[in-house]
């Protein structure tokens, strides 16, 4: 073989253009696969494949957000973080083509992309410098090295511009183990980063309050197994609504609450400070604003935790200081008025969910919770750091992206049995749901079949007026198709209005409408 032909055959290499489409895939699933298993060997590198969806995220129109809760519901993080990889892996496939004739792509597209994981790896909590840019420099040159042994193999080009069967196995044998290598790093730097979570969770002792709550009596709920939502929903089957693509993870030993702002007194605090503090609990239902009428994004559950009024009052509230805003270790934030810490609502500083620490999932070390209001106004999760500040000196996260600054839960009702399209035993037919208004309380629900007379409901024994109600209407029906509308009125005498709106900008409204058959 001359000379030109050896070149010909080192400059253009011998690999279709889907085959270098595939190559350019698995170098990029491969570097994204490292960065993960460098963020699960050590807590000083955080995910790159988590701060780019995170950024994807906090730039996204407030349509696209709404779309995805709306759709996914609570798997919008996990769709996210699979089209954030998948996105990739295309990009890795047009990368590869491209490169396969012009070479230099592969080496503007690797280093890119390490800057822009560097980037945005530089906003997360865990970002330590050198160890970041270390793992983000080993993993782009390892995908680039990769694309480069997959595109330009030392195989001759045949004459005849066709490779060779032994080429063809040595190729797919390579994007195969690459592949391999790619998902092994992937899942195992994840499966590495919850385990370590969940050792430092699992030595967590919740502070026990001097007062405890009465567990639930026979009159707080209804025996009607599966269909109903229970009075108090376990942790696993909790509604989780956020901005983080993946679950902040803190070091309970190194993690501080701030207390700052327009504040006599500025305060560091540690989890053994506040497990110093009274310790109380309560039965609080907490619902997300872009619950839509009959949805889900609403649960109740047992909280254990500091009054956040013991902290300010050690803080000392200055005067003018109309706004607690809550700051996530994400950058995640949220602001409601003082005055709402103080009107005997008794606002949360949570450490514990139904009897045990909080799930990583749901704010793990500290979060908010505020009755009476939705949680994007409210409920910080992973919480560090409380400011005091004027009502005009801050807008949270979602208020730019226009909801409503301020967002107190609205009265709301919900059929879970029957759902829609259910078949019942006509006589009686049973149906039941929930209800909620936290801090007022449900005075009385009332279910209307087929444009009949509205029936009152027989209500179970609320846990507290922050804490949400089940019930239940037993009616002998016709054999057939029917249809049932719900609607509460609340303690203070407001009844649910029929006008149906969105959740933008401020919580839904509307009764809730089921179609269903008796038998």
């Amino acid at each position: 073989m001359n000379e030109q032909t050896s070149n010909q055959a080192t400059a253009e290499p011998p690999i279709s253009l889907r085959a270098a489409a595939f190559a350019g895939t698995v170098s990029v699933g491969l570097a994204l696969g490292l960065t993960e298993l460098a963020a699960g060997l050590t807590d000083k590198v955080p995910s790159s494949i988590a701060a780019v969806g995170g950024f994807v995220i906090d730039w996204s129109p407030r349509f696209v957000k709404e779309f995805a809760i709306s759709f996914f519901g609570t798997a919008d993080k996990g769709a996210l973080a699979i089209g954030t990889a998948i996105v990739a892996l295309l990009v890795g496939a047009l990368i590869g083509a491209i490169a396969r004739t012009h070479p230099w792509v592969a080496t503007a597209a690797f280093g890119f992309f390490g800057l822009a994981g560097f980037g945005a790896a530089s906003t997360e909590i865990r970002f330590s410098f050198f160890p970041t840019l270390l793992a983000l420099v080993i993993a782009a040159g390892a995908g680039l090295l990769v694309l480069r042994a997959l595109l330009y193999r030392t195989v001759e080009a045949p004459t005849d511009g066709v490779p060779s069967n032994a080429s063809r196995r040595i190729f797919i044998g390579s994007v195969a183990g690459v592949g391999v290598a790619a998902l092994v790093a992937g899942v195992g730097g994840r499966r590495l980063i919850i385990n370590r979570s969940e050792r430092v969770r699992a030595d967590a002792v919740l502070p026990s309050p001097p007062v405890t709550v009465p567990p639930p009596g026979p009159n707080a709920s209804f025996a009607i197994e599966e269909e109903l939502t229970p009075i108090i929903v376990p942790n696993k089957d909790f509604y989780r609504i956020d901005t983080a693509l993946v679950v902040p993870r803190p070091d309970p030993d190194s993690w501080r609450l701030k207390v700052t702002g327009m504040v006599d007194n500025e305060l560091e605090l540690s989890l053994d400070d506040l497990a110093a503090l009274p310790i109380i609990e309560d039965y609080v239902t907490i619902s997300c604003v872009s619950n839509d009428v009959g949805g889900h994004l609403v649960g109740n559950a047992k909280w254990t935790g500091v009054r956040l009024v013991d902290i300010l009052d050690r803080a000392g509230v200055q005067e003018g200081a109309g706004q607690i805003v809550g700051r996530s270790v994400d950058g995640w934030t949220s602001g409601f008025p003082t005055d709402l810490a103080y009107d005997g609502r008794e606002p949360i500083l949570a450490l514990g969910m139904n009897g045990e620490p909080l799930p990583p999932n749901h704010g793990y070390p500290a979060r908010l919770i505020v009755p009476g209001l939705y949680g994007y106004v409210s409920a910080t999760k992973w919480i560090e750091e409380i400011e005091l500040t004027t009502w005009d000196g801050f807008d949270g996260y979602w208020i730019p992206r226009g909801w409503s600054k301020e967002g107190p839960i609205k009265t709301q009702s919900r059929i879970d049995r029957p759902g829609r399209g259910q078949r019942l035993p006509g006589s009686p037919a049973v149906l039941a749901g929930v209800a909620w208004a936290p801090t007022r309380g449900i005075e009385r629900v009332e279910v209307q079949i087929d444009d009949g007379e509205w029936l009152d409901a027989e209500l179970t024994t609320p846990l507290s007026d922050k804490a949400w109600v089940q019930w239940k209407v037993e009616q002998t029906l016709t054999a057939g198709d029917h249809e049932a509308k719900v609607r509460a009125t609340d303690g203070d005498g407001y009844t649910q209005t029929s006008e149906k709106t969105s959740p933008a900008p401020n919580g839904a409204t509307g009764w809730h409408t089921v179609d269903f058959v008796t038998v």
